[in-house]
């Protein structure tokens, strides 16, 4: 290790540094993990020439052997697309385009959210599985036998759920299982077949990427949950959606169950506090969390119309993966709403400095029409016009000369001025409240910048004298050429 210090910039760039490789999956193995064949097929019957292979990180160890026989079979030229702009469960259309690919394919976890650019194909990592513990436990899980189950799962073990209600539909004859659509024209996947409900079944629904066939007569709420996947985003997001149902999951990876239930209305008063201080909230930032989920630049416009509505301020802000130093930059903002999939729309913000809601608890918090309830929605999409949970905004201003009491600071709260200032587009205005005129500035973030005793670099354009270039140092920082020893 002293040596590295002590040593010249030439030396430290040409030294090799050990890194222990992840376990690779044997090559006779990978085209039953991961489908080459099938992919082959897609690539080939469609005569697509530049392919992007996206991959989690936790299977970047065998993209390049994967990108490599894929290459030898099609003669396509492949491109592997590693740290994704947002989350990893999303398509990363945009990097796709950055390389003129012609189609993307999807490696590992994915949260099934409709694409519209790309031709775009699913392979879904095959997990391994114990089914005879999942069996064990799901019959101590369940002992009433003639209860109604709906069976939901992560996407690596599509493959074994079929097997798996096998072994239950002969005691358990309302075991229902749900089965992956990807939804798009141009979407392929390669998994688990849809099966075609039989009479007894109404006309099946779509969630989550997931067609869920109901026993005629019954709705979602009479079923019980059997998750099968890791405590994770795709469980907070059904148990958040469908909490009035009663969830229990078991985990592949320590093969045991267990009852899931107990601290969804804790979660969902915690998001009732987030609402609540997105009504307190003046300015709002409204952070692009997806650039490849459908219908996201229509959730931004809408939710702009809404924040305006409320006699708030809103700011776009596209800035990649969150973090707290990132966010942090924006002091003027009050609050921020999150546009992302739906598994990541719940995000923990309780280390960051202002609260990050999701576009369904701004609405409630800006639109007056639409009521907190114990109906929660992830999905912005159903928001849209159209969409099952769609409310409109009031047609009349006049409707918002109404007050209300924060439950967190306990003031009032007018909407009488701030659809005043909703309907002015001016940097100020006159605003008449109780007979007196004031003047209303309505660029909060520039007036938050005023106040502040540190603004950041000066340019002092036109003040600094110009020099003649002179040549720098040279090496890297901890060992420049000219310092020596």
């Amino acid at each position: 290790m002293a040596d590295a210090f002590s040593s010249s910039s030439e030396t430290v760039i040409q030294r090799q540094v050990d890194v222990q490789n992840a376990r690779s999956t044997p090559l006779e193995k990978l085209d039953e993990f991961y489908q080459i064949q099938k992919t082959c097929d897609f690539v080939r019957q469609n005569d697509f020439r530049k392919v992007a292979l996206q991959f989690p990180d936790e299977l970047l160890h065998d993209s390049t052997a994967i990108a490599a026989e894929i290459e030898r079979i099609t003669q396509a030229k492949l491109f592997i697309l590693g740290d994704t702009s947002y989350g990893s469960c999303c398509v990363d259309e945009v990097a796709a385009e950055h390389v003129g690919a012609d189609c993307l394919v999807h490696y590992g976890r994915a949260c099934l959210s409709p694409s519209k650019r790309l031709p775009l194909m699913y392979v879904f990592e095959k997990a391994s599985i114990d089914l005879d513990k999942c069996n064990s436990a799901f019959r101590e899980l369940y002992t009433d036998t003639e209860a109604h189950i709906l069976i939901l799962y992560d996407v690596r073990y599509t493959h074994s759920i079929d097997n798996l209600v096998s072994l239950l539909c002969e005691d358990y004859p309302n075991v229902v299982s749900s089965q992956l659509v990807v939804e798009g024209e141009q979407c392929y996947s390669h998994g688990q077949s849809k099966k075609e409900p039989d009479s007894a079944v109404d006309k099946p629904c779509i969630h989550f990427g997931r067609q869920l066939s109901l026993k005629s007569g019954l709705s979602i709420e009479d079923y019980n949950m059997f998750f099968v996947g890791q405590d994770g985003a795709t469980l907070r997001n059904f148990m958040m959606t469908w909490n009035r149902c009663s969830f229990s999951s078991f985990d592949p990876e320590t093969s045991t169950g267990r009852a899931e239930s107990a601290g969804i209305n804790r979660a969902l008063m915690k998001r009732f506090y987030a609402i609540e201080r997105a009504k307190d909230a003046n300015v709002v930032g409204i952070l692009v969390g997806t650039l490849g989920v459908a219908n996201y630049l229509t959730i931004i416009q809408q939710l702009k119309d809404a924040i305006r509505s409320a006699g708030k301020k809103s700011y776009v802000f596209a800035m990649g993966k969150l973090n707290v130093p990132k966010l942090a930059n924006f002091l003027e903002i009050d609050i921020f709403v999150l546009i992302s999939c739906p598994e990541n729309a719940l995000l923990d913000s309780s280390e960051f400095y202002r609260p990050v809601v999701t576009p369904f608890e701004m609405e409630v918090a800006c639109n007056r029409n639409r009521e907190w309830s114990a109906q929660y929605v992830t999905d912005f999409r159903h928001l849209l016009p159209g969409g099952p949970n769609y409310v409109p905004l009031p047609k009349e201003l006049e409707e918002c000369d109404e007050t209300d009491v924060s439950l967190i600071t306990g003031a009032m709260r007018s909407y009488k001025l701030d659809c005043d200032l909703a309907e002015s587009s001016n940097s100020s205005s006159l605003v008449l409240r109780n007979h007196t005129l004031t003047v209303a500035n309505s660029n909060s973030a520039a007036s938050f910048l005023a106040t502040r005793s540190w603004r950041g670099l000066e340019q002092k354009l036109g003040e600094t004298p110009v020099g003649k270039a002179v040549e720098g140092r040279r090496g890297i920082a901890i060992a420049y050429e000219e310092e020596g020893g």
